[in-house]
């Protein structure tokens, strides 16, 4: 298979989430490149530009879920932005005591089986 390029949007405040996913692409024989986007200056038309560019580079989004989600701008532009892309959107709850609920985002447990699911499609 193939590497494919994912693209990972979270809110800020879920980094350690986005790092234990990273951590875990790094670790295992996974079939995708991870991109890291992680901004931690204020959100202007340059920024979202490069991720816009990033998004259209990668094969599909994964998005970490949690009660941050609510509230992330940056997180809800990029979401937004893979959609506008066309690009497939799989969220992953980011702790296993937060079930969240984003519309339109199809979220599942935090598993490899789902997200390599997911990359395997794609």
């Amino acid at each position: 298979m193939s590497k494919k390029t994912i693209f990972i949007a979270f809110a800020i405040e879920d980094e350690r989430a986005r790092d234990l996913l990273r951590g875990q692409s790094l670790n295992t024989n996974t079939p995708f490149e991870y991109i890291d986007m992680s901004v931690k200056k204020a959100y202007d038309s340059d920024w979202k530009n490069k991720v816009r560019t990033r998004i259209k580079r990668s094969h599909g989004v994964i998005a970490l879920i949690s009660s941050n989600s609510l509230s992330s701008s940056g997180q809800k532009w990029e979401m937004q932005c893979a959609k506008e892309e066309g690009k497939p959107v799989l969220g992953v709850w980011a702790y296993s005591s937060d079930r969240t609920n984003i519309v339109g985002v199809n979220t599942r447990v935090w598993s490899w089986k789902s997200i390599s699911d997911f990359i395997e499609r794609l």
